[in-house]
């Protein structure tokens, strides 16, 4: 059977002995075509990119992702719009294996099999539902998989290893540990030896899984996840955005060079 682009990502990443490099962003900001040029210039760096649909009430996301949102939002992005996004990335013949992050209402609101059947037509590789936990996905979990759409399982520090064995039982290619019970952004509570330590215990059980970890990742505490398949950076991508932005600088140029340097730290 045919490996998932997503899985075929992190091979190559273990093959060069480093964790896969993933990035967030807000799809849409600050426009729809700077979005897309972010997109392509941090291609040439990152191993998958991730594309959050903008929500009006994103209750998992810090300050700096909602930034991004208001951003978006105030210009009128919609679905169709960032399923417009996607399919011109994918056109670009750097572009990564992708994946969606988004609330559930959306795609409630969307139709479910017309917003399947509109990810796998323009591309997209991975879908990540926040507020949507297991068991209550298992079975969108696996029309995803029908449609050749890897559905990320989320996991904390206070999920149960009763629960885990269950999620894992479930669960796809790719599966997504949320560092601490902040929102994204948030500075770490606990050390990031610790954090990495809560890590191993949990990467033992999902060994045959890629794991990767995120919410709360700094250019100061990424280089202590160099031993984990996969890390997660996206407030301090959203802040870069942000602060370019507010200096009347091309954000597409400073994020590139911002994941540049965390590329370098993981390596």
């Amino acid at each position: 059977m045919k490996k998932s682009p997503i899985a075929e990502a992190f091979n190559n990443c273990r093959n060069k002995k480093r964790p896969a490099l993933l990035t967030y962003t807000v799809a849409g900001d600050n426009t729809k075509n700077k979005s897309l040029e972010i997109l392509k210039k941090i291609s040439h760096s990152v191993d998958i990119v991730e594309l959050g649909l903008p929500h009006n009430t994103p209750v998992a996301d810090g300050g700096q992702i909602q930034n991004s949102t208001f951003r978006s939002l105030k210009k009128g992005m919609k679905i169709k719009n960032i399923f417009q996004i996607v399919r011109s990335y994918k056109k670009f013949p750097f572009s990564k294996p992708l994946i969606i992050m988004t609330y559930y209402n959306p795609v409630l609101q969307y139709g479910k099999n017309k917003f399947l059947k509109d990810c796998k037509k323009n591309g997209v590789n991975g879908l990540i539902i926040v507020d949507f936990p297991w068991p209550e996905n298992r079975m969108f979990a696996k029309k995803c998989k029908k449609n050749s759409i890897e559905f990320v399982q989320l996991l904390s520090p206070t999920t149960t290893k009763e629960r885990l064995i269950k999620i894992k039982r479930d669960s796809h290619n790719m599966c997504y540990y949320i560092s601490s019970l902040n929102t994204t952004g948030g500075k770490f509570k606990i050390s990031p030896e610790k954090i990495f330590n809560n890590y191993k215990t949990i990467k033992k059980l999902y060994s045959n899984k890629n794991l990767v970890i995120g919410f709360g990742i700094t250019e100061k505490t990424i280089a202590y996840f160099k031993k984990t398949d996969g890390v997660v950076v996206g407030s301090l991508i959203c802040k870069e955005i942000t602060k370019s932005l507010n200096n009347r600088q091309n954000p597409a140029t400073n994020v590139s060079n911002m994941v540049k340097k965390l590329r370098n730290k993981i390596a």
